[in-house]
């Protein structure tokens, strides 16, 4: 079945459907990964998006569900240059294309992927519809124009938990799949409350692999509930959209700084920024895949990292408490941040990976540290 993406600015582009049929619409943005496409899929930071991965051949391990992120599909549509359609795989249990048609996600393939990259690199990340019905170019683009923007939306309540929830799954084994008992026996483990605004699974992982007992919250839940609960310290997830669109977990935030140790990932990041009195502003095509590399400003190391973001934090900071630690190497946004005073602070980008290097995984460990060197005895 034939199918077309239309952009807002006019340009089309035609090629052939695989996964569900009919009309999407959403962000088209562009990932450089060039693996780790069900990483992709499952993660709840592409709500509201349509991704285009720049590598050329995908789906050619098929699905899996332990490498998921979350339990489904949250992009609006998949943009690739060409399916495989034979996984080769041994831990495959169904095709890409099947996937995506279980979940009622579009996918379009055969279109140049390197020119659609190009054009958004140079126009911006815009909204798009991907659609397989007979629609004129012209009524593709005018609905591509009409799509509400992710800017002020709030996407966050689409992917957050609805219950609280306890992590019990560590690091995966070829042998045993992923372990339930930590690699840290604590005799008291750290108590970690995390904000789940799209959080990543891979995440929770980290924590529950240095003996963490981690508790998964609503991003609706208050700083008196998370507060009452005496945690070491609290995180605040990844998650979809515009930062200025969840006023009321920026307002949670504000409330938690000063009482509780606080470390922010991605859209984390740029809440806590927020609650600090920073700002933030949308990039021109934002950062998506594998191999964004930053530099930490005091020791001058450089890592190679795994980033999913649209927004970013503004320089310098309204704050003069808050510092910055490090910065992209490829346009100088800020890329993590810190408050001299308090213990607080965050990251652009994803420590976590999944997919990506493992570079920055140190910060998990850090953040143990952290809370240790400012332990409130319970």
């Amino acid at each position: 079945m034939k199918a077309k993406l239309a952009l807002a600015d006019g340009r089309i582009f035609e090629g052939e459907s695989f996964g569900a049929s009919g009309q999407a619409e959403g962000e088209a943005v562009f990932n450089t990964s060039m693996m780790g496409y069900q990483e992709v899929l499952t993660d709840p930071s592409y709500r509201g998006q349509m991704v285009v991965m720049t590598y050329p051949l995908i789906g050619n391990y098929g699905i899996n569900p332990e490498d998921f992120e979350s339990d489904k599909p949250h992009l609006s549509a998949f943009i690739i240059k060409e399916l495989s359609s034979i996984p080769s795989s041994w831990r495959s249990t169904e095709t890409l294309d099947e996937f995506l048609k279980k979940h009622n996600i579009m996918g379009i393939q055969g279109i140049d992927t390197r020119a659609l990259t190009r054009h958004i690199r140079e126009a911006g990340a815009q909204q798009a519809v991907l659609s397989t019905e007979s629609i004129s170019d012209e009524e593709l683009v005018q609905l591509a124009k009409k799509s509400p923007s992710i800017v002020g939306q709030d996407l966050v309540k689409e992917v957050t938990c609805s219950e609280p929830y306890t992590w019990n799954e560590g690091e995966w084994d070829v042998a045993s799949g992923y372990s339930k008992t930590s690699s840290q026996n604590q005799s008291k483990p750290l108590n970690i409350i995390a904000y789940d605004l799209g959080i990543k699974r891979n995440i929770l992982r980290n924590f529950f692999q240095l003996g963490c007992k981690v508790k998964v919250v609503p991003a609706s839940t208050s700083a008196e509930t998370v507060l009452s609960e005496n945690p070491d310290g609290v995180f605040i997830s990844n998650g979809p959209g515009d930062p200025e669109g969840v006023p009321y977990v920026i307002e949670t935030v504000r409330n938690l700084i000063g009482k509780v140790p606080i470390f922010g990932i991605c859209l984390g990041h740029q809440i806590i920024n927020l609650a600090l009195g920073g700002k933030t502003f949308k990039l021109r095509f934002g950062h998506h895949g594998g191999n964004q590399p930053v530099i930490d400003l005091k020791s001058k190391k450089v890592e190679i990292t795994s980033q999913n973001h649209c927004f970013a934090v503004a320089s310098p900071p309204t704050n003069e408490d808050v510092e910055v630690t490090t910065i992209n190497l490829n346009d100088q946004t800020v890329e993590g941040i810190r408050h001299k005073k308090l213990p607080v602070f965050s990251v652009q980008y994803h420590p976590e990976a999944s997919p990506g290097p493992h570079d920055s995984s140190h910060l998990f460990e850090e953040f143990i540290q952290f809370l240790k060197e400012n332990h409130a005895p319970r």
